[in-house]
């Protein structure tokens, strides 16, 4: 996440309704800034702090930059979820499948693809 914005509300409380915690990994500052190619609108603490006023996110965890695939297995790994919970048009979502498989975890797309409320339509058009 970068800027927190309805369509993310929409899939966290989706994602809560999945089980009974409901854990956020929050990429670093430089993780956006290579895959936006932009600075983020927030820092990764201002993102943080902002989705722990969400009474219905139980945990946040402040991911380092992860380079490989690696890193974010071990990460699944130690969190072993029962869920992953992911929105339609997840580019990732064959990545989180095979993770899932290894810790016996389901991907549920649990929002479908919500063009409007995306960061980038947000800073493009406002």
């Amino acid at each position: 996440f970068d800027l927190i914005h309805y369509g993310h509300h929409t899939f966290l409380q989706k994602a809560k309704e999945q089980g009974d915690a409901l854990i956020v990994a929050l990429e670093p500052d430089e993780h956006i800034q290579r895959k936006k190619n932009r600075q983020p609108v927030h820092t990764q603490r201002e993102r943080a702090e902002i989705l722990s006023a969400l009474t219905y996110i139980d945990a946040i965890i402040l991911l380092p930059y992860i380079s490989d695939e690696r890193g974010y297995k071990e990460l699944v790994e130690k969190i072993h979820p029962f869920v992953i919970a992911i929105s339609e048009g997840d580019p990732q979502k064959d990545k989180k499948q095979s993770q899932a498989v290894i810790i016996g975890a389901t991907v549920k797309e649990v929002v479908p693809l919500m063009p409007r409320f995306t960061t980038s339509s947000i800073i493009e058009n406002y």
